[in-house]
């Protein structure tokens, strides 16, 4: 595990008062999806999902400059009928309900389970794109039903991350001032977002990726959730950069 060159020197576990984790990409796999893909598409899976994330996340970005807001079950549908057409692949309805169906049983990672069991001490929760039916959804399908006290969706403020009032929203429903958040994703731009609003962030960054550039680094990186629960159970953690 390895401390980001923003760390706070202060002691972690006597500052964050809960924890709060993106949801796609971070605690469930996005392209758990290649499996269903490869049985409509042989060979294509990998290419699919890799632009239909692409091109889900770009919607979002897209669609909260130009002032509007379409829940995240529409953005993802859009982003697959892309994808399928970039790729000049065959997608009628049926088909395409089959595989948007995939995203309320997307897989968790492996870790993901075991590792949240390792930090109960802390109130948990989710703050994601998803929508309410697709968070429901996942987490049911992967047997977290009762580990979050919260399950925030950013349809409530009908903006997409990284905007403050996205942040904002996990504050406000937690009672909690920001710098007593720890934020944990999987997404560089996420981290910068929730860093900029004042959240402690904790960057998973499971393969070693090179993290954004945009002014607000995560106070620590750690390759598996499991090495977050070993470092905020330190008694006396003073993390330095």
């Amino acid at each position: 595990m390895a401390v980001g060159a923003g760390a706070k020197k202060v002691a972690m576990n006597h500052k964050i008062k809960a924890l709060v984790f993106d949801a796609y990409g971070t605690l469930f796999d996005v392209h758990s999806v290649v499996a269903r893909l490869e049985e409509l598409f042989p060979g294509r899976g990998q290419e699919v999902s890799r632009i239909w994330r692409t091109k889900q996340l770009e919607y979002t970005w897209l669609l909260s400059l130009m002032g509007g807001y379409e829940d995240f079950w529409e953005v993802t549908a859009r982003s697959l009928a892309f994808a399928c057409r970039a790729l000049h692949l065959d997608c009628p309805p049926a088909r395409q309900a089959h595989l948007l169906d995939a995203y309320l049983r997307l897989e968790a990672f492996p870790e993901v389970p075991r590792a949240l069991m390792g930090l109960t001490a802390y109130p948990l929760a989710i703050l994601s794109n998803g929508s309410p039916r697709m968070l429901d959804g996942v987490v049911e399908n992967a047997g977290l039903k009762g580990t979050f006290t919260q399950v925030l969706s950013v349809d409530a403020v009908k903006i997409y991350k990284p905007s403050p009032r996205v942040y904002a929203l996990a504050s406000q429903r937690l009672g909690l001032e920001a710098g007593a958040i720890g934020f944990v994703s999987a997404n560089s731009w996420d981290i910068h977002g929730a860093g900029a609003f004042g959240f402690r962030t904790v960057w998973l960054n499971r393969t070693d990726q090179p993290g954004d550039e945009l002014g607000f680094p995560p106070d620590i990186t750690v390759q598996s959730l499991t090495d977050l629960a070993k470092l905020l159970s330190r008694p006396n953690l003073n993390p330095s950069p």
